[in-house]
């Protein structure tokens, strides 16, 4: 009945958008094909689009419940492929895809860059003492903790010191340096946070579901797979982040705009962390789809004898 009600949407939408562009909404699917790098980025610049922190309340109800008369047969004469997928997005961006829950404004994705951007300026200030690493560390991986948690599926501080005390290098290149000591303590503290806060799902598995949507399963090997796809975006996010500013900044500090006005030099690097972030984040998570597939051959014999599909498909989280 279900299937015949979204089929009556679906023909009502179609008619409602024969002079639109917009593709033909799909319920639950993405707008953008996952099978390309591109089209995964392209999903993704909708997932983390801040514009969607500014949503209100009744906006996301009626979005919400526009979905809602898609799925049941009941939408209104006139609503186009283009409002749909609007809708979708607005959910998408701001509830949870297994609970349905609102994900709190900081730790939602298309909060990540507005939030984590100050956090990130912190990570690349120049001589940094034992101290200030040790905050910002702590408040970069508690907000990591955070993002992980809400988005599941439902560090070398020494190196400073050691960077400090290397009497080879010139004042120049132990700055340069310093300024890269970031990335490899956060990108192993990433995978670390990743691992600790959704270590339940190893323990208890994930859902599985054939092509139709159907539950097959709880896997926990779909689960170790889940984890591993995400601590690697989690590797590869800092990478744009904490490499490009350093090597940015470098360069735009010999200019002579910045060395007669040094003030500038923190707006400066807020700006070029910034703009990289923007970059890295929908690079990072575009490396896999959000509902990835496995054969149902890796997966535990109990899995593979409960469906005939060939491949199932899980929420690795964000």
């Amino acid at each position: 009945m279900a299937d015949t009600a979204t089929t009556a949407s679906a023909a009502a939408a179609s008619a409602a958008n024969a002079s639109t562009d917009a593709p033909p909404f799909q319920l639950g699917k993405p707008r953008f094909q996952q099978t390309s790098f591109f089209g995964r980025f392209r999903h993704f610049l909708d997932i983390i689009d801040p514009r969607t922190l500014f949503v209100t309340e009744r906006r996301l109800r009626e979005a919400v419940q526009l979905l809602e008369d898609y799925k049941h047969g009941t939408l209104h004469p006139g609503v186009t492929n283009e409002q749909l997928w609007s809708a979708q997005k607005i959910k998408q961006a701001i509830l949870h895809p297994d609970t349905n829950e609102k994900i709190f404004m900081p730790f939602r994705m298309s909060g990540y860059i507005p939030f984590g951007t100050p956090i990130v300026v912190g990570l690349l200030l120049p001589n940094q003492t034992l101290a200030s690493t040790v905050f910002w560390q702590w408040l970069n991986q508690s907000h990591n903790a955070c993002v992980n948690y809400a988005n599941r599926n439902a560090t070398k501080v020494g190196l400073n010191v050691l960077v400090q005390k290397a009497n080879k290098f010139t004042p120049a290149t132990r700055l340069l340096v310093q300024r890269f000591v970031p990335f490899p303590a956060v990108a192993s503290a990433n995978i670390c946070n990743v691992v600790l806060m959704r270590y339940g799902e190893l323990e208890e598995g994930i859902d599985v579901l054939d092509g139709d949507g159907n539950l097959v399963g709880s896997s926990k090997i779909a689960a170790r797979h889940a984890l591993l796809e995400t601590a690697l975006t989690r590797v590869v996010l800092p990478m744009p982040i904490l490499v490009l500013p350093p090597i940015v900044m470098s360069m735009l500090e010999k200019t002579a705009l910045l060395q007669a006005r040094p003030r500038l030099l923190l707006p400066v690097q807020s700006l070029v962390c910034l703009a990289a972030f923007g970059l890295a984040l929908p690079l990072a998570i575009s490396l896999f789809p959000q509902m990835s597939e496995i054969e149902t051959s890796q997966l535990e014999p109990e899995i593979a004898q409960a469906t005939s599909s060939r491949t199932v498909v899980y929420n690795k989280g964000l």
